[in-house]
């Protein structure tokens, strides 16, 4: 879910400068999440999808879920947006894609299937506006956890207008039928998904920006790993030249 438009392929083209500029930094603590809270409810909010608040903050319990990895993706020091994973195995099902199309899911969980489910997506409007190539690295994150956690399956809680770019780029097809999503301002999203191990191939073929290097991922994903305050991204082959 994102409350930015599709970018086109021509601003990719500008991506391996902004490599050098982009920090990815997992947030952990409640003074580090903080701003994340405030991101999403400006772009939320921007997007017409929520109503306004006192709290002027978007967050919910599955923020604090033990499945969960929050990162911030800062550009030239700046968090510019922000995205929310949460790993599905049998053991640790919490997400909201389990909430609402748990149907679908469990039967899958308990035949052993990993998911990694990606959500909250939210890009500060004034600072999108100049990186239309921002999407790609955020969700690129969402990639690398499918190839650190071994994923069976990426998903995605896509609303309509947003499903073109998620067929594109990740190969996802619909898993589900639209469903309201709590907390959005009439507004429904679809359970997209697509078969990583199978794919995996052809998304990195197409956008080598989705490459990555054990250490990244680990430096990502490990939980207890000795961090710099930020990691940046580790650029494979000719992933630079591809963005």
């Amino acid at each position: 879910m994102s409350s930015h438009a599709e970018p086109r392929g021509p601003s990719l083209v500008r991506g391996a400068a902004l490599f050098d500029r982009i920090d990815y930094r997992l947030l952990e603590t409640p003074e580090e999440r903080d701003p994340v809270y405030l991101l999403r409810y400006k772009a939320y909010l921007n997007g017409g999808l929520i109503l306004p608040s006192e709290t002027r903050r978007v967050c919910d319990v599955y923020d604090d879920a033990p499945n969960v990895w929050i990162f911030g993706v800062y550009v030239d020091g700046e968090l510019c947006s922000s995205l929310r994973i949460h790993v599905l195995t049998p053991e640790c099902r919490l997400s909201y894609s389990t909430e609402l199309y748990g149907d679908v899911l469990h039967r899958r969980l308990d035949r052993g299937e990993v998911f990694v489910d990606p959500a909250r997506l939210a890009a500060d409007p004034d600072k999108a506006k100049g990186l239309p190539e921002l999407p790609y690295l955020t969700l690129r994150l969402a990639y690398l956890a499918c190839e650190y956690f071994n994923a069976d399956t990426g998903l995605a809680m896509v609303r309509p207008d947003h499903q073109p770019f998620y067929r594109r780029v990740f190969l996802h097809e619909p898993l589900a039928e639209p469903r309201a999503f709590p907390g959005w301002h009439t507004m429904k999203t679809s359970l997209m998904a697509s078969d990583f191990r199978q794919l995996r191939e052809k998304v990195l073929t197409r956008f080598p920006i989705m490459r990555s290097n054990a250490f990244e991922r680990r430096m990502l994903f490990e939980r207890g790993v000795q961090r710099k305050p930020a990691s940046r991204p580790v650029l494979v082959g000719s992933a630079a030249a591809q963005v």
